[in-house]
């Protein structure tokens, strides 16, 4: 309040939004609007690749959808790795 610059910039902020017949010079969208939408159709082509996959049978049975596995925050090391794929190395396997 007081400060010239702002209440120019106020005044003309105030006059262009009032009036319809302005054109909008300004159409850029934020980075994290491009990001959102980027991953939203990169998960939706991943479940339906996952969804077409004949192979992970017991994969899919721990992570059917793989919106909620990417949610999880889940430490992925060789042991688990291992029971969820079911190629553990136990000594049945190795028989």
């Amino acid at each position: 309040m007081g400060i010239y610059g702002n209440e120019l910039a106020d005044k003309l902020a105030k006059t262009a939004a009032c009036n319809r017949d302005t054109t909008v010079s300004f159409n850029r969208v934020p980075k994290s609007t491009l990001y959102r939408e980027l991953e939203e159709e990169a998960t939706e082509k991943w479940q339906e690749a996952w969804e077409n996959c004949t192979k992970a049978a017991i994969t899919k049975q721990f992570f059917p959808n793989v919106r909620d596995r990417v949610k999880l925050n889940i430490n992925i090391n060789p042991n688990f790795t291992a029971i969820v794929t079911g190629h553990r190395k136990t000594r049945a396997y190795l028989q």
